[in-house]
């Protein structure tokens, strides 16, 4: 979705485009390990690597490393699942509200997959995940200088609508509907998906939208895009001092 052209691509190399199948389960502790060995191999012909992002968590992956956390039990894992689908995210944000009150008072009350992350460790661990995922830097073996690129918010809103307007023009219908069968991967929880499939979800017809569905579809992408954008913004403060 969005990804750069052919062109962009060939105007130097990229590393973890298009690189995976949406089926194959990937996490950010696989991409710590892929990316250091990657950027290790690149300095080895290269003395300026530039990495370019993105989530909070992954950066945080990347620069500072992320502790390895505890495979959950899969019936635990299954029990949490069906609990989140029945009962809605806050009989989860309850229990890690008892099990991990740090961790509670810092997450996104709404991401339902993030709690549930954090319930699985916590319960197969028997300690808090907060306790186990906040602990000092690994250290890397290059210096990292990190440098954070905005615009006025206003600016920020216009490029994301703009951006939006041009993907429903290239065809992001068409690839949201190919994907609905694999509705349920958790690579396929991302803005500019989830919006398709909850009003698909919610119509029963995934293979017809009217024309101000769809429209309702964009304002919605470009409401929630505009939302990650304020948190990747928040997070990436402290790195603009």
């Amino acid at each position: 979705m969005a990804r750069p052209t052919p062109s962009e691509l060939a105007a130097a190399p990229h590393h973890f485009i298009a690189c995976r199948p949406v089926t194959d389960p990937y996490n950010v502790y696989s991409y710590e390990q892929n990316a250091i060995n990657c950027i290790n191999k690149l300095f080895l012909q290269h003395d300026t690597v530039i990495a370019v992002g993105g989530s909070g968590l992954y950066i945080q992956a990347l620069c500072n490393g992320i502790a390895t956390l505890p495979d959950p039990d899969p019936s635990l894992r299954l029990m949490l699942q069906q609990k989140l689908r029945d009962e809605g995210v806050e009989s989860l944000r309850a229990m890690l509200r008892t099990l991990d009150p740090d961790y509670y008072r810092t997450v996104d009350p709404a991401n339902g997959v993030r709690i549930q992350r954090a319930l699985e460790v916590t319960l197969t661990a028997g300690t808090p995940y907060s306790t186990l995922v906040y602990q000092p830097p690994k250290s890397r073996p290059f210096a990292i200088e990190k440098t954070v690129i905005t615009h006025p918010r206003d600016i920020l809103r216009q490029r994301i609508a703009q951006r939006v307007d041009q993907m429903m023009q290239q065809g992001l219908e068409q690839e949201a509907r190919s994907l609905f069968p694999l509705r349920h991967l958790n690579t396929l929880n991302t803005v500019g998906y989830k919006e398709f499939f909850t009003l698909w979800q919610t119509t029963g017809n995934p293979f017809l939208l009217t024309e101000s569905q769809r429209a309702q579809v964009a304002d919605t992408i470009c409401l929630n895009t505009w939302h990650y954008a304020k948190k990747q913004l928040t997070w990436l403060k402290k790195y603009a001092q």
